[in-house]
């Protein structure tokens, strides 16, 4: 018994023995097998995404940020790098808006930040005091695409994803350094958080902590979220926990970081949050800075900002599903919120241009016969745009930045230098695109918070009558500026005081094909001879 036994067990063993050698020899093809570092798909090792499409849209937003060389709006100096200009180098100007604290810090102290760098390091040179922030906004302006991109491709696919980042709008604007250019980069990379029916990046405390963010850097920041953060609340179950363990958390930790900071530099306890909304949505004080129509958005502004893509967005709004509604519904909702403010620009309406872009992607991926013609068309048109608008319309007040920093930096007669902008107020950059303390002024335009009816501005009260003003502002020879920066269309009406005054123009900057009222086609600079050579 015990060898039949053995024999059993013998026989049994080879087989055994034998199945083990043919499962060695199989090999799993499957990926379900593999393991990460065995997949043969595409690496996603940087935000989610092929690592050389991260450093293509990288690329290609530090290219838009070299291609866009002329002004838009004076905020995006003013508010920004000449308030951090002033916070690290203890010289630039405040504009009224930081003496009512009528603006926040936290912006500006990025910029300052990145100043405060390059002046430990030995850097900091004008040049790289102009073009550093600008990259720096042009890079988080890059994670944003990203983020549209990574969540468009979740929610249709890649299709779809790849036409919602053409638009010549978002090429002026995404690499300046204006807290509009902030809340829409916050707004997106939120975006790509928010519980949205098929995606796959739902994170609540994510998505609400940059829109509180976005909230303290610009108030007005949450009129596009009032319809997405109600739809949010609307369809979470446990609404209580929601409101209790995060919104109310979040809210209170980001209000804290804003005070804070302003108590720093403002050196009292500031709501500016409070102070930015009653100016210019309760008060609508904005107005001193023009009024348009309550319809100025629907019939010119947002046709403006979408340009050539406004057709394919309306067919978009047709064509999409049910989940995207609530875009449209922010859209329409941010639209007629800034309709009833007099004061209306095209910036305000910038951080709803994603979700409108989301359904003109919905609709040339939907295009069928037209599609290439259609495609080639959106390309060069906007194309066009974004190169004239960028660099064309309006350089001229960035051009003539670089005459004032010759003169600062390759005259040896600079002591005695100074320089007066006579021009629209806030026309050009400041100290933060000259980097030296150069005797400068321009002519001032703070609104009036007294509530006078006949009240005037410097300006104002300037363009009424230049050549009077100058006369009787510069009686004595002794107080005339060695340098003045105006506006083409101001040249004939103060000719006899440039004559009498002895200036010469030095200088022609071309500034606009479109010159308007008080804002010439070109920049002239005058320099005031002395003893028959110029000084």
């Amino acid at each position: 018994m015990e060898r039949e036994g053995g024999g059993g067990s013998l026989f049994f063993r080879g087989l055994q023995n034998r199945s083990q050698e043919k499962m060695k020899l199989r090999k799993r093809k499957s990926t379900l097998y593999l393991g990460p570092q065995k997949s043969t798909g595409r690496r996603r090792d940087l935000l989610g995404e092929n690592t050389y499409l991260v450093l293509f849209t990288i690329a290609l937003r530090i290219c838009n940020c070299f291609l866009v060389q002329t002004s838009f709006v004076p905020d995006e100096y003013w508010q920004s790098l000449e308030v951090a200009h002033h916070m690290v180098f203890n010289y630039g100007y405040l504009t009224w808006e930081w003496t009512e604290r009528l603006r926040g810090y936290i912006y500006p102290l990025i910029f300052a930040s990145i100043y405060k760098i390059l002046h430990l390091l030995g850097k900091d040179s004008v040049q790289l005091l102009i073009w550093i922030p600008r990259l720096a906004q042009a890079l988080l302006s890059a994670v944003a695409d990203l983020r549209l991109y990574s969540l468009m491709k979740q929610l249709e696919n890649q299709q779809v994803a790849r036409w919602v980042l053409c638009s010549w709008f978002t090429w002026y604007c995404c690499t300046r350094t204006l807290t509009n250019t902030m809340e829409t980069v916050l707004t997106v990379i939120a975006l790509f958080y928010y519980p949205l029916e098929g995606s796959k990046s739902m994170n609540s405390v994510k998505y609400s902590s940059l829109v509180a963010l976005a909230f303290i850097i610009r108030p007005t920041a949450v009129i596009p979220w009032v319809p997405l953060l109600l739809r949010h609340f609307w369809q979470e179950q446990r609404k209580l926990d929601l409101f209790l363990h995060q919104f109310l958390p979040i809210g209170f930790v980001t209000f804290s970081l804003s005070l804070i900071i302003d108590r720093i530099f403002f050196g009292q306890w500031t709501l500016v949050q409070y102070n930015f909304l009653k100016f210019n949505v309760l008060q609508d004080l904005g107005t001193f800075y023009g009024s348009h129509p309550w319809h100025w958005y629907f019939s010119q502004g947002f046709p403006a900002v979408l340009g050539t893509h406004l057709p394919f967005f309306i067919h978009g709004c047709f064509l999409a599903s049910k989940r995207y509604r609530i875009f449209l519904v922010t859209v329409l909702w941010t639209l007629l919120v800034y309709s009833m403010l007099s004061h209306k620009e095209f910036r305000f309406i910038y951080p709803v241009l994603p979700f409108c872009m989301v359904f003109c992607g919905y609709s040339l991926n939907h295009l069928k016969t037209w599609k290439k013609p259609a495609i080639s068309f959106l390309f060069l048109s906007n194309m066009l745009l974004a190169l004239y608008t960028g660099l064309v319309h309006q350089r001229g007040t960035l051009d003539v930045m670089t005459n004032i920093q010759e003169l600062c930096y390759n005259n040896p007669n600079v002591s005695s230098a100074s320089v007066f902008i006579m021009m629209p107020c806030h026309s050009t950059p400041y100290y933060s695109h000259v980097h030296y303390p150069l005797p400068m002024r321009f002519l001032q335009c703070p609104p009036d918070l007294s509530g006078k009816s006949d009240y005037l501005t410097e300006a104002d009260i300037f363009y009424l009558n230049p050549l009077k003003w100058l006369y009787r502002e510069f009686h004595n020879d002794s107080t005339l500026p060695t340098h003045l920066i105006i506006f083409s269309v101001l040249e004939e009406e103060i000719s006899p005081f440039l004559i009498s005054s002895n200036y010469e123009r030095t200088a022609v900057c071309f500034h606009t094909h479109l010159p308007e009222d008080r804002t010439g086609s070109h920049i002239y600079v005058y320099e005031r001879k002395l003893k028959g050579k110029l000084n």
